[in-house]
This record gives C-alpha cells, structure tokens and sequence, in this order.
C-alpha cells in the first residue's frame, strides 16, 4: 500500500503529499485511499473560486489564506491549471503561486492539471479536497482556470462559490450574466482601485435583482483591491454568512450527499470501462473502423455488436 492513513489523520505532512500524488497519477491504490479516508469526511468547508484569466484569483486568495491564518485556520488549495503539451503536468507550478504561505505548515498548496477537463476542475481535484478533508484542515480552496466557459463542476465540487471578475470585464458581464448566475453564491469585482469599478459592481447588482428575486440567497457583490488592499476582510464575512446560511439550512449537508452520489457515478464508471474494453473487444474495434468507409458498420451497429460480446 502506498499510502500512509494514519499519518493523513494526523495531519503529518510527508503522508498528505504522498496520498496527493498517488491521486494525481491514479495509482492503483486510489480505490483503496477512497475507501479509506470514508468516514474522515465532511469536516472541511470547501470554496471554489473561478473566473476569466487575469481577474487576479491567486492574489485573492493569497489575501484570505492571511486572514484565516490569523484566525488559527488550517487551509488546503488546489489550483487546476492548465494541462502542459508536453509534460502532461501543471504549467504552473504551486511555488509560483502564494509563496508567501508555501512554508506555511498550516498552508497546504497543490497545483494539479486538468488533463482536458472541460470544466476547468480536474477530475482527481474532489479526491485530492478529500485528503485535505480527512487530515483535518478547515477549508479547502479550489482554484480553478478561467477559461470563459460555464464551470458547472466546480459550483458541484465547492459549497460555496466566488465568481472573479475585473472592471475590464464590462461587456463579459452581460454575455455571462446566466452561466454565472447557475453557479455564483458570491461575486467579487476585484481591482476595484481600477476604472469601471463601479460600473461594473452596479451592473452586477441589478443584474442579480432582476434574475434572482425568488432566490432565499442572492448573490452579494464585493468589491476587493488586493493592491491596496480594500474589501478582503469584507469578503472574508460574506464567505462566513454563506457557510451560515449554508449549515443552517440544511444545504452544507446536501451538498456532502450529492458528492458521494457523484463519486459512486464516477467509480461505477470507472469500473465499467475498465471491464469493457477487453482486448477482444478493443480488436473488434479497430478492426471495424480500418474497413474502407462504405463498409464500416453505424456507430450504433458497432455499438449494439460490442455490446454482444466476442
């Protein structure tokens, strides 16, 4: 066994490294590490924090790990980034990121790559916040790449969700008003020492009025300036009135429920793809598809003749 389950509940750091990498190479004991860490579960706050490139996303949470810190918090971030070409690994590695906290023993940092995820999330991210969950640590942080499209999965990952975006957004904001209103519980209008600040908080507001007016939560919008800084401690209440809002009601719990359903899903799927693709089948595959074109079977005839086996 590769990894080390009591020094992950004890927090010790060698052990939770270890499990991270044995979750970004998918090795063999994943199954047994997930097995493992249930039970250890559903004690970590988890926040997603998305939106376009350039928005300033690392600096903002450079600024919350301060103040959880200084409030004795214990925090884990996962930043996805893109997958490199060549490598396979993250471009951008977590030393380049939040250095500030990088020997911080109460900060744990991972950079992970999306290895294609359409979503922005990696796919191993919801098992690498299970190892941050299981050892103890008070929130976990899951970055996410901005690159412009709706990041469902990570409002499915997080219980709560900030939506970055900068005054320079402007037009972005009304081409992204619905995607963001699926999956914000907070926006941030970050650099607002910059022009259209204003502008571009207002917009959001009566945006969120107009569309959300049944809503028992409606997206606050916070102005922040990392530069300065402003409006970060004022971000840092608004998180905790969601986790609030959140616990009282009843979602904090749901939202635990509804990522077990999607991790069974997704070891169900797993499972199913492993045991399909036998060899004989791989070989009936390929074979159907080097036929010339006007010979090569449906993809639902090839489908229903896989189905049936060898």
């Amino acid at each position: 066994m590769t990894f080390d389950i009591d020094g992950i509940l004890n927090g010790k750091r060698l052990a939770i490294s270890r499990a991270l990498s044995l979750v970004e190479r998918n090795d063999t004991d994943l199954i047994a590490l997930t097995d493992a860490l249930h039970g250890h579960l559903g004690n970590a706050y988890r926040i997603g924090v998305t939106g376009p490139p350039g928005a300033g996303k690392s600096s903002l949470v450079d600024r919350l790990i301060e103040i959880w810190r200084t409030a004795g918090k214990t925090i884990g971030v996962i930043s996805v980034d893109p997958t490199s070409p060549f490598t396979g690994g993250a471009i951008l590695g977590d030393r380049v990121r939040m250095t500030r906290h990088y020997k911080d023993e109460g900060v744990f940092i991972r950079s992970m790559a999306t290895r294609g995820s359409l979503g922005g999330l990696s796919s191993k991210a919801q098992d690498a916040a299970d190892v941050y969950d299981a050892a103890g640590l008070d929130i976990v942080v899951f970055e996410t790449v901005g690159v412009g499209q709706v990041e469902l999965d990570v409002a499915e990952a997080a219980d709560t969700t900030l939506v970055v975006i900068v005054p320079e957004s402007g037009d972005e904001i009304q081409a992204m008003k619905a995607g963001l209103m699926e999956i914000a519980d907070i926006f941030v209008v970050n650099k607002a020492d910059h022009t259209g600040a204003e502008k571009a908080f207002r917009e959001l507001r009566g945006i969120i009025q107009l569309r959300l007016q049944t809503a028992d939560w409606k997206p606050p919008v916070v102005k922040t300036s990392v530069v300065k800084p402003e409006g970060i401690d004022d971000l840092d209440k608004t998180i905790q009135r969601h986790y609030s809002y959140l616990k009282e009601s009843g979602i904090l719990k749901e939202k635990f429920r509804h990522r077990q359903h999607l991790k069974v899903r997704d070891l169900i799927l797993e499972r199913l793809q492993t045991q399909f693709w036998t060899p004989e089948r791989k070989e009936i595959m390929d074979a159907a598809l080097q036929k010339p074109l006007d010979e090569m079977p449906s993809p639902v005839q090839l489908m229903t003749q896989l189905f049936k086996g060898t």
